[in-house]
């Protein structure tokens, strides 16, 4: 047993390089091998290669490399980078670089390789090579109407590994199938890849195409796009240009690590000074039309986790609690619960039914629940 109390996974490699070190593409292969559910790859000097499975890291058992040493992770990070010289320098200059990587035929990686106590550690998402759909990621059908909007925010939202950058996937792939339009993506790295269909699909990666979010933003608005995907909104002057953009007409999708629909509209707000934030309010009340805020949760079988999804829709309770803030009676989990018949659901509602037809525990339930108090009425009912 691995010291974790998680037994390592033993897998055996294809090749190997002609110095006798493992060949980083025979490693990746490997840890793809050793789970059919693997989301990430990870590794740190002084420990064994590791695959995380439905949130848990487990060591993999590698003839040859029972530990990784600093030189097996700086020659991984190497072979990662490959030619890229912006990674390099921003590896170089501020301890981390974000890069995507391909192995033809087999997967697709969102790869961060940043630097701690003097050496490399990886860290590699893996990424889906065919666009996932409704039906496999348990999403509730009716975000389909999303593909019907015609202009406006459309923000997806949740911590990190909630499963947000499939989900805005699915949306995107759904306009591109259904509609038309001119679709530019600006990812960090370029993520799922979207082929032509009826739509006309270009993406744009940070760095090897384009220096910012914010020049990249602002360069669209002269290409004629009627949807904008904006990897992640970081920045107050992200936030501006993804207002302007929507106030002139397009549909911009993009992605906030924040944890729930109250949390994200407070993040937005507060990028900026307390005298603009009236204004700024009205402007996201006027423009958004979606939040949805995900979470993963374990299964009561711990046979993997079962996606929990918070939706807020634009109609005029919940642009109020907006633009005028959230007071007694007029919150927008009020709007949520009051917008049940127009598709609007709650994480602690979702959650209760969740631990009602027993998918999950209710000592699961309560910890990812977003207000105890409000769970506790819910399982009431």
């Amino acid at each position: 047993m691995a010291a974790s109390g998680i037994a390592p996974i033993p897998v055996s490699l294809d090749a190997a390089s002609g110095s006798g070190k493992v060949a980083t593409s025979a490693l990746l292969g490997a840890m793809l091998r050793a789970h059919d559910k693997v989301s990430d790859l990870i590794f740190s000097p002084g420990r064994p290669a590791q695959v995380q499975v439905y949130g848990q890291l487990i060591p993999v058992q590698i003839d040859g490399l029972a530990s990784l040493t600093p030189d097996d992770t700086r020659q991984i990070a190497s072979d990662l980078i490959g030619e890229n010289k912006q990674a390099m320098v921003s590896l170089r200059e501020q301890g981390s670089c974000d890069i995507s990587y391909g192995m033809a035929g087999v997967a697709r990686f969102r790869a961060n390789i940043f630097i701690q106590r003097g050496s490399c550690a990886i860290v590699m998402r893996v990424i889906p090579t065919a666009i996932p759909d409704f039906t496999s990621l348990r999403l509730p059908a009716h975000l389909a109407d999303v593909a019907k909007l015609r202009d406006g925010i459309v923000l997806v939202t949740g911590p990190a590994g909630s499963g947000k950058s499939s989900t805005l996937a699915v949306l995107l792939d759904c306009i591109n199938s259904e509609k038309n339009y001119h679709i530019i993506t600006i990812e960090d790295p370029i993520e799922f890849l979207h082929n032509h269909k009826n739509s006309t699909v270009h993406q744009r990666e940070l760095h090897s195409d384009t220096p910012s979010f914010a020049h990249a933003l602002r360069c669209a608005l002269r290409q004629a796009p009627k949807v904008i995907f904006v990897g992640e909104i970081r920045d107050r002057e992200t936030v501006e240009i993804v207002l302007e953009a929507a106030e002139t007409g397009q549909l911009i999708f993009s992605s906030l690590n924040t944890m729930d629909v109250s949390k994200t509209v407070e993040r937005i707000v507060g990028m900026f000074l307390p005298e603009e934030q009236k204004s700024v309010r009205e402007r996201f009340a006027r423009t958004f039309r979606y939040i949805v805020c995900q979470r993963l949760l374990p299964k009561v079988d711990r046979s993997g986790r079962v996606p929990v999804v918070e939706i807020l829709k634009s109609n005029p309770r919940t642009r109020e609690c907006i633009e005028k803030g959230e007071r007694d009676g007029k919150t927008l989990l009020d709007s949520m619960k009051m917008g049940a018949a127009e598709g609007m659901q709650h994480f602690d509602g979702e959650i209760a039914q969740l631990v009602h037809d027993r998918v999950v525990d209710l000592e699961t339930g309560l910890s990812f629940a977003s207000n105890p108090a409000v769970f506790g009425q819910e399982l009431a009912k």
